[in-house]
């Protein structure tokens, strides 16, 4: 980034003081959270991450595990969805398995997610990115790219001083942090966002940008993951200067288009737009188990509650459905995926349930699995959604019935109503009397 010594403008992140720079401290209230750039009144493409979301949360609503190591994940079996910044401090990652992370951080306290939580704290915030801008372009439940380009009339701000506004409301009113990177590009945008979180703010400007970039190895450019990074280490390619110091048409005849789009993110150029129009593509749910399971009479009562979990997200979300994706992990870690296109889009449960169980019912022939997942995809407008036909009389019964469990459940809880075979697997899994 660029020397902070040569910049021409001063913003402080606390109280939102501008003016010309000064050493290391705003000159209005002593804080040392300013950001000093000489780019700073021209950079406009923002990426903005919520720092440790999931944890951030339920942090916010239960005070009492502020300062205590916390892991958001699945069971003993599972996988770390998240964790806050002092689990990772133990070296707990997302993704890691669980037993692998309570290994590393056996004090630490783990909660189960709680998506409609997150996803309702999601939607405050996008709110709030939506009021600096039109062009939001979601990327995830917590994170999304934003082009404030021409919005300072509107602001009567420039954009970096807009996005220090919204962080402090983001604090005070919603009770998360976030992080912000600002650049003229997607690409080092999202790199900055993760320069100096939690609570970040960084900027990587035009003038430094492939002095910035020519250090650092070629697996932060987006895209090149580990077996990528072996490939072009056998190429001579481990620092992105290592891309720089060649000819654009030389990475386009030794690795084709690939090579071109490494060789212009290296050299800082990046010509995405900003899309609002960002796709959803699917919409799941999965879990693994404590033990591994074989028989239907297991699997299927998992399935259901996996099928109305997803209906839900589905309604919450604004989608329904067209295509039922099952999803297996058997006891060696191999993965099977089974899918099946309905007759007509649907966003109720019983109707994705009954599609998965057919597939499902192909599978469980004595195969140990530890996970399983049901998906909707070819997301579509519920108007479309659940008409029936003159075959198909039930639909609207179904929906009625449907809609009333649905307002049981909101009311007192998502037990409230236990379905055959959910209530079947919960009374097997309480102890004798």
């Amino acid at each position: 980034m660029a020397d902070p010594a040569a910049g021409n403008r001063l913003l402080c992140r606390d109280c939102l003081h501008t003016g010309p720079a000064a050493p290391s401290r705003c000159l209005q209230c002593a804080s040392p959270r300013i950001v000093n750039h000489d780019e700073l009144e021209s950079l406009a493409i923002a990426h903005i991450d919520c720092d440790a979301f999931y944890a951030a949360v339920e942090k916010r609503d239960n005070p009492a595990l502020r300062d205590k190591p916390l892991i958001i994940g699945g069971g003993k079996r599972g996988v770390v969805s998240t964790c806050c910044y002092i689990a990772r401090t133990f070296g707990v990652r997302s993704a890691m398995p669980m037993f692998k992370a309570l290994e590393l951080c056996p004090g630490a306290i783990v909660i189960r997610p709680d998506m409609a939580k997150y996803v309702a704290v999601g939607r405050q915030v996008r709110a709030r990115m939506l009021d600096l801008t039109p062009l939001v372009e979601p990327i995830s439940i917590d994170e999304a790219f934003l082009d404030l380009t021409g919005t300072e009339l509107l602001h009567r701000a420039s954009p970096a001083l807009a996005l220090a506004r919204f962080t402090r409301d983001v604090e005070k009113n919603i009770g998360i942090s976030v992080s912000v990177g600002l650049s003229y590009c997607k690409f080092l945008a999202k790199i900055a966002s993760d320069l100096d979180k939690p609570r970040g703010f960084a900027m990587v400007g035009k003038a430094e940008a492939r002095s910035f970039l020519a250090s650092k190895p070629v697996g932060l450019i987006w895209g090149v993951g580990k077996v990528s990074q072996e490939r072009l280490a056998r190429e001579g390619f481990r620092n992105i200067g290592d891309i720089q110091a060649r000819e654009e048409n030389d990475m386009l005849r030794l690795l084709g288009a690939e090579g071109q789009r490494l060789w212009r993110l290296a050299n800082g150029i990046d010509t995405r737009k900003v899309s609002p129009e960002h796709e959803t593509k699917g919409i799941s749910a999965e879990t693994t188990f404590e033990t591994d399971l074989a028989s239907s009479e297991d699997l299927v009562p998992i399935l259901l509650a996996l099928s109305e979990k997803v209906a839900g997200r589905l309604k919450t979300q604004g989608f329904a459905g067209t295509t039922v994706t099952l999803k297996l992990k058997g006891a060696d870690f191999t993965q099977r995926t089974r899918a099946r296109t309905l007759n007509e889009p649907t966003q109720l449960s019983r109707r994705i349930f009954e599609a998965a169980r057919e597939l499902l019912l192909k599978e469980a022939t004595g195969t140990k699995f530890r996970l399983i997942g049901v998906g909707m995809s070819g997301l579509c407008d519920p108007a479309d959604a659940d008409h029936g036909d003159l075959v198909d009389t039930n639909v609207g019964k179904e929906k009625a019935t449907e809609a009333a469990v649905d307002a049981l459940r909101a009311k007192f809880g998502k037990d409230a109503v236990m379905k055959g075979l959910m209530f079947g697997a919960a009374a097997k899994k309480r102890p004798a009397q």
